[in-house]
């Protein structure tokens, strides 16, 4: 049996923010730019040349490669900063402020956590923490990785997985503070999907395609 393609990166933090968002973007291959994804962009755009320096005794890499054959994962890292002894500290760069709802936050969470496992498998050393940088307040956030948090990673991966197997589009997020900033919303339609629900009168999500 052929291995499975690896899962990029971005598609856990896509799937823990909205199943729907990531099945448009991996699924269907659809995309699209509003001022939320240009100023993450621009962001990126920082820590997107590939290249090495040395400050207070880390070895700082950016734009780091990154993959998990144990997880099929593949990726970029934008920022792995190397203790002495090796062990890999990632921080990932993300647009606007630290102060985000602890579950919008906690999305960042597995992808930061999922480039831990990839650089623990790659390095050989246990990689515990890490942090999220957010451009707008310029600070960091610490985040643990702890079993927890690497055992929703290994869920997530699962949840992706069997939704491209399927090939069908997850529903709309019932969470709508989600929908205001995806620059996917045209596309994805909540409130029409939503008026059909009703009007298909079952439990079930409208699937267009039954």
């Amino acid at each position: 049996m052929d291995e499975p393609e690896p899962l990029p990166l971005s598609a856990l933090q896509h799937w823990a923010y909205c199943p729907r968002q990531c099945g448009l973007i991996h699924l269907e291959q659809a995309f699209d730019d509003n001022v939320h994804t240009l100023r993450g962009q621009a962001v990126h755009r920082q820590v997107d040349a590939p290249g090495m320096e040395l400050r207070r005794g880390l070895r700082i890499e950016r734009a780091l490669p990154v993959w998990s054959e144990n997880l099929g994962l593949i990726g970029k890292a934008d920022v792995a900063e190397f203790e002495p002894d090796g062990t890999p500290y990632p921080v990932e760069y993300k647009h606007g402020s630290r102060h985000k709802a602890a579950d919008i936050a906690a999305c960042d969470d597995v992808q930061l956590a999922a480039q831990a496992m990839c650089l623990s498998e790659m390095t050989g050393h246990e990689v515990n923490e890490g942090a999220l940088y957010y451009a707008s307040s310029k600070r960091r956030r610490v985040v643990a990785i702890d079993d927890a948090l690497r055992e929703r990673v290994r869920t997530t991966i699962a949840e992706v997985r069997q939704m491209l197997a399927r090939g069908t589009l997850p529903p709309p997020t019932a969470d709508t503070r989600r929908c205001r900033g995806c620059s996917l919303y045209d596309r994805c339609q909540p409130e029409a999907i939503g008026r059909l629900h009703e009007l298909a009168g079952s439990s079930a999500w409208y699937d267009p395609e039954r």
